[in-house]
């Protein structure tokens, strides 16, 4: 069965050199993984071509090495060029995540074929009612948030005026309600946020510094995993 058909969002990890503090990147995949982490996006803006291609082999190998290559999506930010050269060389990457302002992802789906995942960032601007009116017959899954604001990516959120939107656990809750498709949340979530974010009906978070900057890597995943595991099989009663 195509990775596409059985994409798991609920624990999603990005990562890139520039988040790692200087530690290798794959080893803090290598933890995710182990720890429960369904779906691994490298997201960069600092590696070359050749170094992210590279950097992408070395997560489908680390993925393939614990038995995960049915289960654990690996995607690439943006980068459709990088995707295309690494299948070229053998690597398997399941799909793209892209932004409003990246490629389109009827371009991706293209490229990629029908058995790759594309992920799409939710606009910020008028969110509600493009989540309902979007055409979501070429997109896998949304991007939203953020739920704080983050240094990591501190664009994250911006309207069109220039102001980063946060969205609230109750906005939260409402996209999750009218999204045709699956939806993970992030910006700047940590271990705290993640019962009340289980309990909007979300289909899982995204994080990249509360694992990736962490003093140890694999247990704060862990952590992660078994908190988002714990509140989503013991939902609040309504």
């Amino acid at each position: 069965m195509s990775i596409r058909k059985n994409i798991d969002i609920s624990a999603y990890l990005v990562v890139g050199p520039e988040n790692t503090k200087g530690r290798p990147a794959v080893t803090i995949i290598k933890d995710a993984i182990e720890a429960g982490f369904t779906c691994v996006q490298i997201r960069t803006k600092v590696a070359s071509a050749i170094e992210l291609i590279q950097l992408t082999r070395e997560a489908s190998e680390v993925i393939e090495q614990a038995g995960k290559s049915d289960e654990v999506a690996l995607l690439v930010n943006d980068r459709l060029d990088v995707i295309l050269a690494a299948r070229k060389q053998g690597i398997k990457v399941d799909g793209i995540h892209v932004g409003q302002s990246d490629i389109p992802v009827g371009v991706c789906r293209e490229y990629l074929g029908e058995d790759s995942i594309v992920g799409l960032s939710a606009r910020t601007h008028e969110l509600f009612e493009y989540i309902k009116t979007v055409d979501v017959s070429q997109i896998d899954y949304f991007g939203a948030g953020p739920l704080h604001e983050t240094k990591t990516k501190p664009d994250c959120g911006l309207d069109l005026d220039g102001k980063i939107v946060i969205r609230s656990l109750d906005e939260i809750s409402e996209l999750a309600k009218i999204s045709p498709i699956p939806v993970v949340i992030g910006g700047g979530v940590k271990l705290a946020d993640i019962p009340p974010l289980a309990h909007t009906g979300v289909d899982g978070f995204f994080v990249v510094s509360a694992v990736t900057e962490a003093d140890d890597p694999k247990l704060e995943a862990t952590n992660l995993v078994k908190a988002w595991n714990l509140n989503k099989l013991n939902p609040i009663s309504k």
